[in-house]
């Protein structure tokens, strides 16, 4: 369980030299009558320079307690009914104070939680749409709606019984796990990661309500220094004088097929009349299925990409998301972009069967590979967002590197697997003394990191 404490840190991950603000841009797309006039007025127009493009709803939500009222608030939490948290809610509960879910300001209540499950969106109060395609819930047991009785306002604690937040003006309402597992994922087939993880064996009940976090989360990882909000993000790009804001997640480490997708989406946004694109190298941070590579592990590797220059440390910011992944297809990919609206992009880098697994029970693919791309480009509320989908590579046996496939020679490609990636990096890092290879425990002092993409090539 994360651990809180007073502020963010000041370290920014991976910069090279001191950057120095400048205005950010993004250009908007607009539409104009077809008078001479108007094309002048078009003209103009293209030339002014706007800022990064607003998060949902307009306003970015910060639901941390100023450093001035903590002491107020933690004296507060003291004398509420307590619901304790499970590290998946603390994860969501993250997500929400730093505003990634913006607009919303807490915990789903009832209104909210259906709007998401059945429309993946929510409407605001001004008719508007913005996208919300997981449900952002806390679930309690009926021992714990015993015991919050009447009640208006409950505290939220760690493991530790330290109350964190307080939730307030709260609706109690039922939880309806069958509905919420099949329409989450479209199936409710058993061996669901996240599904029996957090809700199999959760509460008959959700409760939602206002949030306040009284301190930042930290996790005391060694890894908090790269978990930047979307303000921080937000300021970061604005002091590299983004006028374009790229985004790309994963959920393993970055191989040769990554590096080739990341690097030829910048010259083509370059090529497109963007000055200075930015890629928001962006890994997912909270929950993860056990046979995904540990987030310790990958931070190391992408650190690597940049030392190596592999990746351009001057216009690449890499960051963790906190947010657990549920491995619900095109339904999660949504939410997936949507948060990176937040963080200030405004193009995202979509791949084959994005936040995909295999089905648990049978032999195939949970969701159709190319159903990911396709949903976010009809998405609603998603209409600001530019989608780049994955151009396909492989390792060209001619050239001896990754490159785009090309079907006329399709004989010439050999295509490396993310799974060969992983374990590539497993048998490196137990070579080069990374791992315990009796263990499989990661050693204090390894002898030597290796960045993996370099020998893909010649391993897989």
């Amino acid at each position: 369980m994360a651990s809180m404490s007073t502020a963010f840190p000041k370290t920014t991950p991976f910069l090279s030299h001191p950057l120095t603000k400048s205005d950010s841009l993004i250009a908007t797309t607009v539409s104009f009558p077809s008078s001479a006039r108007s094309r002048s007025l078009r003209r103009a127009t293209l030339r002014v320079r706007s800022a990064l493009i607003e998060p949902d709803g307009g306003k970015l939500v910060e639901l941390v307690v100023p450093e001035t009222r903590r002491r107020e608030k933690k004296h507060e939490a003291a004398d509420l009914p307590r619901v304790k948290l499970t590290a998946i809610d603390l994860q969501w509960m993250h997500v929400l104070s730093e505003g990634w879910a913006s607009p919303l300001r807490g915990f789903m209540r009832e209104a909210e939680f259906l709007q998401t499950l059945h429309f993946n969106s929510l409407r605001l109060d001004d008719g508007s749409v913005v996208n919300m395609s997981v449900p952002i819930v806390l679930a309690i047991d009926d021992e714990q709606k015993a015991l919050i009785g009447e009640s208006k306002r409950v505290a939220l604690v760690d493991s530790d019984d330290n109350p964190i937040a307080i939730l307030s003006d709260i609706e109690i309402y039922k939880h309806p796990k069958e509905e919420r597992i099949a329409r989450t994922w479209g199936t409710t087939a058993p061996g669901l990661p996240f599904a029996e993880e957090a809700i199999t064996n959760a509460g008959n009940w959700l409760i939602g309500g206002d949030l306040e976090v009284l301190e930042p989360v930290k996790y005391n990882d060694g890894l908090d220094r790269f978990r930047l909000s979307p303000f921080e993000l937000r300021k970061e790009l604005e002091k590299r004088g983004a006028d374009a804001v790229f985004a790309f997640q994963l959920r393993n480490p970055v191989h040769n097929g990554h590096a080739l997708l990341m690097t030829d989406t910048r010259r083509r946004l370059l090529e497109m009349g963007y000055k200075n694109p930015i890629l928001l190298l962006h890994p997912l941070g909270g929950f993860t299925k056990a046979d995904d590579v540990p987030l310790s592990w990958r931070m190391k590797q992408h650190e690597k990409v940049l030392e190596d220059g592999v990746l351009d440390p001057e216009t690449t910011v890499v960051s963790i998301f906190p947010s657990p992944m549920l491995y619900a297809g095109p339904t999660e990919v949504q939410w997936h972009a949507k948060a990176r609206i937040n963080a200030g992009a405004n193009f995202y880098i979509v791949g084959r069967d994005p936040a995909g697994m295999g089905h648990p029970v049978e032999k195939r693919d949970l969701y159709d590979a190319d159903h990911g791309k396709k949903v976010l480009s009809m998405a609603p509320g998603l209409e600001r967002l530019n989608i780049l989908p994955f151009r396909v590579a492989a390792y060209d046996k001619t050239q001896g590197k990754m490159a785009f496939f090309d079907p006329s020679r399709a004989q010439d490609f050999l295509f490396i697997s993310g799974t060969k990636s992983v374990l590539f990096l497993i048998k490196t890092l137990i070579w080069f003394g990374s791992i315990d290879a009796r263990t499989g425990k990661e050693q204090r002092k390894p002898t030597r990191w290796i960045y993996v993409p370099r020998r893909l090539e010649s391993a897989c």
